[in-house]
């Protein structure tokens, strides 16, 4: 045993101290020898180098495994590791190449009546030659050393389970079934380590309680030690470490294995075994390791929980960070209900320590942990509305304690994971301080736990408004050079959110930062790449974070319901024109509209996104009529509006977007004057679509009963009305402003339909719906003498329905 360990020593040098900070014993030698090159080479003797060449040559045409140990062994005699340089080390990985250790371990789990060593000893060398070569990523990388992962897991999961594998093995020969010798030269190595990898996972299935009570009586050579466990932790930390290394690791079973070793106190698994879960569980791959392992992960969960709140405080305090890595996607939280129960206990163990005083070090994972059950449950596990105060007040401290400091000062990368949490318990707290201070009462029962009296909503109102107060400082403070820089991100989404419901705090500041919010959303929007580092970050920010690909337009996305808001006052809107914010928003509609119709097949959903960008555009159309007949980029959105209305207007699940786009293109509309010659085709494809689009909302139902919404506008009805109403209104100045649209409306039957449906019925929905068609109509008959003439004999004719109760239309046309 000992010469074996001495085999592999020239692979790796590493203290056995060190095993927790580089992977144990043959793992994580390979960048310290690298490290020391230039002093290795100084090291070797002529004499040492003669021998090393002679045994290099030799490892490159040893005929059998025999004469590659005997090169390593002697290399390691003569040659100490870190005296070796890199290239040197790399010669000796490559010529001793992968088919040796695999062999090694099939040859131990499967059992060989010829080999020479041991079992375990096979193992041991096996996973020290594995560790060895996998701190060189070409190497880790390797399909064949991949398919090693597996064999490995199994000796995690399980220990080395030999002498029953043997047993299995003698007793197919009975049969007349033959055991190839896996340690001699094979040429079906691969075949055969796959084999061994499916073995070792079920042998441990079937074995599970035979193992763990056979185990004390064994030798302790035929245990799993601390050493082989360290080897084997190696090569997993080296393959995660692939660019497609957490992939590879689940697709090979990594997440059962590494919950069954937890679970059954395997050696290392606390330490090294839910690490390397929690960096599966912190990417891209958490959401298909819940997916495919949802039960084991579960289970797993609940017992780290109830270790947590078994535990003394001083080791709350570190375990706070790991909690947050296990934590799972929203629908598997709300599913079960023995995790919620289990969670609430833990929220209930953070309560003291979140009333304590604590240095920033230990109060950052509690809020860290606290923003993530924010995520999950919203406030039900945080408290009373006095515990939920003290968070949200905690969180803002903190925020104002990290970001007034003074220019220059870099914020470290544990406290840029603080402030991010704090920023979720600020957003979650905005939303509940807005809807109590419009819904409590100073007497509101605390019935719920969520639920803040006006005075509370109040204090944390004021609280939150000093924490942005420092977010504001902090972004002033920001160069164009950091606009990639996650953090910066991150704080430039809090203060959109806040934004998006309260813009009456800090008038000043908001919009002396409106160059910045801008020029931010316009640098990502135009340049895509720029927030390459972003979409992995968002990936792991928080556990209800939408894991789509960045595009380049979130920022804007997150700050349009703040550009609405502001668009609306006069001061920051001035501000906004000359920072070109229309031309923004227009491009911004019209990639998403050639993103969202890039779907092909797939069923068109709401953007509400591009309906909040229609809504910004939309104020700026109505208190800036003569920025909008100068600026060219309106003439592009009217171009775009009668491409996409046509398209629009037959998607039904995308109707509310349709009534922004014919309410913006109506708005327009009446501000432009009558061509000179014949009206461009565009302009006659956008107002034919857009009458037959708004005669479509209502319906007679019954021949003589109040006209009612149609089918396909009774869905979406609360939120597109006033759109439609907004439409009507702008259609009679369209009429005005630009009489050849009078053609149109009886080409369309427009007038027709809504005439006879007026008629017919004896009330419309309410009275804004009646107001707004009467004005239509109205203006209609102010224009065209024809029309005002049908209009009057349908009076005439008809002396009952909705049609005789528009008085100002009546004189209009002259009916008494």
């Amino acid at each position: 045993m000992a010469e074996s360990c001495d085999v592999v020593a020239v692979m790796s040098s590493q203290d056995p101290a060190e095993e927790e900070k580089g992977g144990g014993k043959g793992g994580g030698g390979l960048e310290g020898d690298a490290a020391a090159a230039t002093e290795g080479e100084k090291g070797l003797t002529d004499a040492q180098r003669e021998v090393l060449q002679r045994c290099l040559h030799a490892l490159k045409h040893a005929k059998n495994d025999s004469h590659i140990l005997a090169a390593l062994l002697l290399i390691t005699r003569l040659c100490p590791a870190n005296q070796l340089d890199k290239p040197t080390l790399k010669s000796i990985f490559e010529a001793v190449g992968l088919n040796l250790p695999a062999r090694l371990l099939v040859t131990a789990i499967r059992g060989s009546e010829t080999s020479a060593l041991p079992p375990h000893e096979l193992l041991s060398l096996g996973t020290a030659l594995l560790a060895a070569l996998s701190t060189d990523p070409d190497m880790a990388s390797h399909p064949q050393l991949l398919t090693t992962v597996p064999i490995l897991l199994g000796i995690l999961a399980n220990g080395p389970v030999l002498e029953q594998q043997k047993q299995e093995a003698q007793e197919k020969n009975q049969d007349g079934d033959t055991v190839p010798d896996k340690f001699a030269e094979n040429s079906s190595t691969k075949s055969h380590v796959e084999k061994s990898a499916t073995e070792t996972q079920a042998s441990g299935e079937k074995t599970e309680k035979d193992s763990t009570s056979t185990s004390q009586d064994s030798s302790p050579s035929a245990g799993l030690d601390e050493a082989m466990a360290a080897d084997c932790y190696q090569v997993l930390t080296a393959v995660l470490a692939l660019p497609r290394g957490p992939d590879q690791l689940l697709s090979r079973g990594a997440v059962p294995a590494l919950c069954k070793a937890v679970e059954q106190n395997q050696i290392l698994s606390h330490n090294r075994g839910l690490a390397l879960l929690g960096c599966l569980l912190s990417g891209k791959t958490k959401d298909k390791a819940w997916i495919k392992h949802r039960s084991e992960l579960l289970s797993l969960l609940i017992r780290l929980c109830k270790d947590f709140c078994q535990s003394k405080d001083e080791i709350k305090l570190d375990t706070c960070s790991r909690l947050v890595q296990f934590l799972p996607p929203i629908g598997v939280a709300v599913e079960s209900e023995e995790l919620k129960e289990v969670l609430r206990h833990v929220a209930g163990a953070l309560r003291p320590m979140m009333q304590a005083k604590l240095t920033p070090r230990h109060l950052g994972p509690i809020l860290v942990l606290s923003a993530c059950f924010l995520d999950l449950y919203g406030w039900e596990l945080v408290g009373p509305p006095k515990l939920c105060c003290l968070l949200v007040n905690r969180a803002c401290v903190e925020v104002r304690m990290g970001l007034e400091e003074p220019p220059g000062n870099d914020i470290s990368p544990e406290l840029q994971h603080t402030l991010t949490g704090c920023y979720r318990i600020m957003e979650a707290a905005i939303e509940q301080a807005c809807s109590a201070a419009v819904t409590a009462t100073p007497a509101a029962p605390q019935s719920s736990v969520s639920t803040l009296t006006l005075q509370q909503s109040r204090q944390v109102l004021k609280v939150l408004e000093e924490a942005f107060s420092a977010v504001i400082y902090y972004l002033q403070q920001v160069d164009p050079s950091r606009y990639g820089d996650p953090f910066v991100f991150a704080t430039f989404r809090v203060l959109c959110s806040w934004l998006a419901e309260e813009t009456s705090c800090l008038k000043e500041e908001v919009t002396g930062l409106l160059p910045f919010l801008i020029g931010y959303s316009r640098s990502h929007f135009q340049q895509e790449n720029l927030g390459q580092n972003l979409s992995d970050w968002m990936t792991g920010l928080s556990v209800s974070e939408e894991t789509a690909g960045w595009t380049g337009r979130e920022p804007l996305r997150y700050l349009l319901p703040a550009l609405c808001h502001l668009s609306a006052e006069e001061a920051p809107r001035k501000v906004l024109l000359t920072l070109d914010t229309p031309a923004l928003l227009v491009n911004f509609l019209s990639q998403c509209w050639t993103s969202l119709r890039g779907k092909g097949g797939v069923v068109y959903g709401r953007d509400p996104s591009m309906e909040t960008a229609c809504s910004a555009l939309l104020n700026f159309t109505v208190t800036e009529p003569e920025r909008v007949k100068k600026d060219p980029c309106f003439k592009t959105l009217e171009v775009f509006l009668g491409e996409a209305l046509p398209v629009l207007v037959h998607k039904p699940r995308l109707l509310v977007l349709a009534a922004n786009f014919c309410t913006l293109g109506l708005m327009m509309g009446r501000l432009r004057s009558a061509p000179a010659g014949l009206s461009e085709s565009g302009q006659r494809r956008f107002f034919s679509t857009a009458l037959r689009f708004l005669r479509g909302a209502l319906d007679l139902g019954s021949s003589s009963g109040p006209a009612k919404v149609s089918v396909s506008w009774e869905e979406s009805w609360d939120d597109a009305a006033e759109l439609w109403r907004l439409s009507l209104q702008a259609l009679g100045g369209c009429v005005q402003a630009q009489p050849w649209i009078i053609a149109l409306v009886r080409e369309e039957g427009w007038l027709k339909h809504t005439l006879s449906m007026l008629s017919q019925c004896s009330a419309l929905p309410d009275q804004h719906t009646q107001e707004a068609l009467e004005e239509a109509v109205r203006a209609v008959a102010e224009q065209c003498e024809v029309c005002r003439q049908e209009i009057k004999d349908m009076m005439m004719t008809h002396d009952k329905g909705a049609l005789t109760c528009m008085k100002n239309l009546k004189k209009s046309v002259g009916v008494k």
